[in-house]
């Protein structure tokens, strides 16, 4: 490796590893330091490894396909947030106590993933599309394989709705989510690969010749993971005593703290994605996100439960965590209901992140309701619009990939009137259309009426 090469690539890399290191001196140590200190030095190597495995997992989607690297990328960005939930799911099972907090801090994350993360990356990719097309872009449009990513979020989203009518995550929820979970890998696996665009310290790791780079990929997996599994404890108990001493409420801040630090990298994946003008994959690497926080982390807390030794076979909630439960599903019906058209209009954006500050000024348990009624309510006006839509999203998991030979599965005869939608979408756009410059950015410029 030339040094030229190699001190762009050290820099980003040695300065998170850095950031590492005190948490680990910490933990291997056995020091204990004031909850406060003890939240930022694992706070901080939480989010710096979260960096490194963001990069590496982004390098690594040169060695796999282009829509399963999307997937893996999506859950490898999460993994920190894994990783603080299992814990508090695991603890739960010996003490009641923490089983609201792991409540918390999954529909938090997956809230703020919506809620913010969507709207940012929206906005953002429309902006870049406007400035490149000399005209004002409205919407984002997705490419059509992203339909089969709705479909799975759409039928996680439908599922979602079980666990605030039951009260619980029982296991055989937990068990149907994660093979529904292994299904999604497996038909991301078949889908046709493409070339990846990389940007920032992925792109320079990307740049190495092909035995380094699967080497430096491999090593930043091995030290992040280490780093995220032997943080998240001390991280989780530090967020729970520094609300104890601070007089904070520990529900809202492990529901909304630990979700910032570990989801930030994944934010930053897709706001790189948009500015790069890559807003389709950027809007897919979020998506694919939901799609694995909907299955594989709701599917595996009840495991983690069990596994916590005296915990049943059902994780039981209490009323706020069936609040927050149907506020998020609600959330995520309105967000999938409104993209079946494959578009990402501005005034979506809008509302969703309108909604999202909206909770924060009225954080009582009337108005979870009263949100829980909005977002159902735009949800059901968003599905009975785009009606048309509904069967070909839910049936395009179950679809062969283009060019596979044809499944036996009769959901597969629904191909044809898919295609048809899809034209008529495009003959409805016209000419704006065929503007070259949005086009090749993934993006629509206004659609106009007669």
């Amino acid at each position: 490796m030339s040094p030229k090469l190699a001190r762009p690539i050290g820099r980003p890399i040695g300065l998170c590893v850095a950031l590492t290191a005190p948490a680990l001196i910490v933990r291997l140590s056995g020091l204990h330091p004031a909850a406060a200190l003890s939240l930022a030095t694992f706070g901080t190597a939480v989010v710096a490894a979260s960096f490194l495995l963001a990069w590496a997992a982004e390098a690594a989607r040169l060695d796999i396909a282009g829509p399963l690297a999307i997937a893996i990328l999506a859950v490898i960005a999460v993994l920190p947030e894994y990783a603080v939930d299992l814990y508090f799911s695991y603890t739960a099972g010996r003490n009641p106590g923490y089983v609201q907090y792991a409540a918390a801090n999954m529909t938090g994350s997956n809230r703020l993933l919506l809620g913010l993360g969507w709207p940012v990356v929206v906005i953002i990719s429309l902006r870049v599309a406007s400035r490149r097309s000399g005209r004002g872009v409205r919407e984002l449009v997705l490419q059509s394989g992203y339909r089969t990513e709705l479909g799975f979020l759409f039928g996680a989203s439908i599922a979602a709705f079980l666990i605030p009518l039951s009260g619980q995550i029982s296991l055989i929820l937990g068990f149907a989510l994660l093979g529904f979970f292994v299904f999604y890998l497996w038909k991301a696996s078949r889908a046709e690969a493409s070339e990846p665009e990389l940007a920032g310290p992925a792109a320079r790791i990307g740049d190495l010749p092909r035995r380094p780079r699967r080497l430096l990929v491999t090593g930043l997996f091995v030290f992040a993971a280490a780093v995220i599994v032997a943080s998240a404890q001390p991280f989780a108990e530090s967020l729970i005593s520094t609300g104890t001493q601070l007089g904070i409420d520990r529900f809202l801040l492990v529901q909304w703290v630990a979700p910032l630090a570990s989801e930030a990298p994944e934010f930053i994946v897709a706001i790189l994605f948009a500015v790069h003008g890559k807003g389709s994959d950027a809007i897919g690497t979020l998506i694919s996100s939901k799609v694995s926080q909907w299955t594989l982390l709701v599917g595996s807390l009840p495991l983690a439960y069990l596994a916590g030794g005296g915990g049943g076979t059902a994780l039981v909630l209490d009323g706020r965590q069936v609040e927050e439960f149907g506020l998020t599903a609600g959330q995520t019906l309105l967000g999938v209901a409104a993209l079946l058209t494959l578009r990402f209009p501005r005034w979506l954006a809008v509302t969703l992140l309108g909604l999202f500050a909206v909770q924060y000024a009225l954080p009582g348990q009337g108005a979870r309701y009263l949100l829980c009624a909005i977002y159902g309510g735009i949800a059901l006006v968003a599905l009975i619009r785009n009606r048309r839509y509904i069967v070909p999203a839910l049936a395009a998991p179950f679809r062969a990939p283009p060019g596979a030979a044809p499944a036996l599965d009769p959901a597969v005869t629904l191909g044809p009137e898919i295609e048809r939608i899809d034209e008529r979408d495009r003959l409805s756009d016209g000419a704006l259309r065929a503007d070259s410059s949005a086009a090749a950015a993934g993006y629509s410029p206004p659609r106009t009426r007669s």
